[in-house]
């Protein structure tokens, strides 16, 4: 992240100062090899100097801590800093107490007098954002540190994260604030320790009541601790690493958290749904860190955690997953045959509930990984692995233990599915490897639907064909796969609009049908699949049609 974080500190003798800045050194873009002999111990000589920075910074500084008290200063002249190096990318994270270009020396002062003196939020504790395009835009933290020998027992500091980006910043504010607020709270609740310790030896309240009051003489009376250390107040012997720890993975973290991806076209609604899941998810978190008052902060139960956080699979997890498991559409078709398979893709599409029970959590999380490859992701909603039965209006796909039994509403439903993972009991002790899963365990589906699978909808003969077919890789029908749902969201779209926006009736939605190839074998199929899908679409399309047909409608009125 191309991000500078400073702690910031309000001194009672000198005004805003900086304590401890952290700062990201990206490696150097290699150059084209100029002509010319090659001097040897150059780049080394380049290196040197580059390490040598914080140390020339700190020495170059000492005019600067002249005037420095003890709650001024955080490292000692002669400390080189704190370095870290990231291993992957080469980034480097330096840290002293300024940073160490001029320029970013003044963006960092400016951040750092702001935010403790004008631009501060109401109750002077909490976040804010402020800046410009000249000076750089800050995100600012402001907090109390109990000390018992200052005004008003407390001294004010600020977290400032400076960075040129602003909508990279503004976008990072639900993780900074989250993360930030744990360093100031460990802050906090070690400085409240000594101050409670302190109290206890030599109450200043009552010192401060019972001798003579003169603002002029009222650092001295204090026996000279006007300006105490931080490293003072929290007795914390390592304060200034463990601060340069938290700053470096800070910056590392936000800054790998959003990355740039170029798409070509349009969105697809699969991208906008993971976008909006993300960012409710994102505001929950802070709703629920940033929630005060004297009641309770309502907890998300354990399903709901579950399904917020595992809405899609990515490659890794399905790797991390230990012992058997299903690898693809092709390799759960040929476990479990061609014709159960194509049962429980049917149930799948048509968006019924599908319930896999069975004492693998792995197996079965693999089983509900390659399914959802058949919906679009706003129509998943995952449980992997539960101990209880959840409705069918929480998740379509539920993972049970096998000890949790299905309720009869469930079990004479023909909206439900159930797919029952037994082990084998083997005579022998051959070891068996874990692609070998019907060596492992046998699978038992059942489901009262009796309506026939075979005759459509259209999508699942498209997929049985391009499964069976041994020609096409598995890369190959994973891209079949993609193609074939956005040809379908294309169609839920047109429906959606023709449907709900315009309010067409039941006759011309029918011709829409025929116009997109929804009619003739497995039509009631095809209709409860658009139905279904319709839910996946995003918010914002559908915000995106209601404004527009209402502009219309108040362009036609007037």
């Amino acid at each position: 992240m191309n991000a500078l974080v400073a702690l910031c500190h309000f001194c009672e003798l000198h005004g805003p100062r900086t304590l401890f800045c952290t700062e990201a050194v990206h490696p150097p873009s290699p150059s084209p090899p100029q002509p010319g002999p090659v001097i040897p111990g150059d780049r080394d000589r380049e290196v040197d100097r580059e390490g040598e920075g914080l140390t020339m910074r700190a020495n170059s500084s000492a005019t600067q801590r002249a005037d420095m008290c003890e709650g001024c200063r955080s490292l000692p002249a002669s400390h080189p800093g704190f370095v870290s190096v990231d291993s992957e990318t080469g980034i480097r994270y330096l840290s002293h107490q300024h940073p160490r270009q001029q320029q970013l020396f003044s963006v960092v002062r400016q951040a750092c007098v702001r935010s403790l003196s004008c631009e501060v939020c109401p109750g002077r504790e909490g976040p804010i954002f402020f800046g410009d395009e000249q000076h750089g835009f800050v995100f600012s933290h402001t907090f109390f540190i109990k000390d018992s020998l200052a005004r008003g027992f407390q001294r004010w500091y600020s977290i400032v994260v400076v960075a040129m980006d602003r909508i990279y910043l503004i976008n990072s504010w639900p993780f900074l604030l989250r993360h930030l607020r744990l360093t100031i709270q460990s802050l906090q609740n070690t400085a409240l320790k000594v101050f409670d310790s302190e109290q206890c030896v030599c109450p200043q309240r009552a010192v401060r009541m019972n001798s003579a009051f003169s603002p002029a003489v009222f650092p001295h009376q204090r026996s000279g601790n006007a300006a105490r250390s931080l490293t003072s107040l929290t007795q914390h012997p390592n304060l200034w690493a463990s601060l340069h720890s938290s700053f470096s993975w800070l910056l590392k973290a936000c800054g790998s958290r959003l990355t740039e991806k170029l798409l070509e076209g349009a969105p697809t609604e699969d991208t906008l749904v993971l976008i909006e899941r993300q960012t409710e998810q994102e505001e929950e978190m802070s709703g629920w860190d940033g929630a005060e008052g004297g009641g309770s902060n309502p907890q998300p139960s354990q399903s709901e955690s579950v399904q917020a956080k595992d809405f899609q699979f990515d490659d890794g997890r399905q790797e991390d997953l230990l012992g058997p498991k299903f690898k693809s559409l092709r390799h759960l078709r040929q476990v479990l045959g061609a014709s159960d398979f194509r049962q429980l893709a049917w149930h799948v599409l048509m968006g019924n509930q599908v319930i896999w029970r069975g004492a693998d959590p792995g197996l079965i999380q693999s089983a509900f990984n390659v399914l959802k490859a058949l919906l679009p992701v706003g129509c998943v909603r995952a449980v992997p692995y539960s101990p209880h039965y959840e409705e069918a209006y929480r998740c379509n796909f539920l993972g049970l233990s096998p000890d949790v039994p299905i309720p009869a509403h469930v079990s004479s439903s023909e909206f439900s599915m159930l797919v029952d993972v037994l082990n084998v009991e083997r005579g022998c002790v051959n070891p068996v490897s874990d692609d070998d899963i019907l060596s492992l365990y046998q699978f038992n589906i059942s489901s009262a639907n009796t309506q026939p699978t075979d005759k459509g909808p259209t999508l699942l003969n498209k997929i049985d064909v391009a499964l069976s077919n041994e020609n096409l890789s598995v890369e190959v029908v994973s891209l079949c796969l993609l193609c074939l749902k956005e040809e379908w969201m294309n169609k839920v779209k047109v429906l959606f609009k023709f449907s709900k926006v315009d309010g067409r009736g039941k006759e011309d939605t029918q011709k829409v049908l025929a116009l997109l190839g929804a009619t003739g074998p497995g039509e009631e199929d095809n209709v409860r699949l658009l139905k279904f899908w319709m839910t996946g679409l995003s918010k914002l399309y559908k915000s995106h049609l209601m404004t527009a047909v209402r502009g219309g409608e108040r362009t036609l009125s007037q």
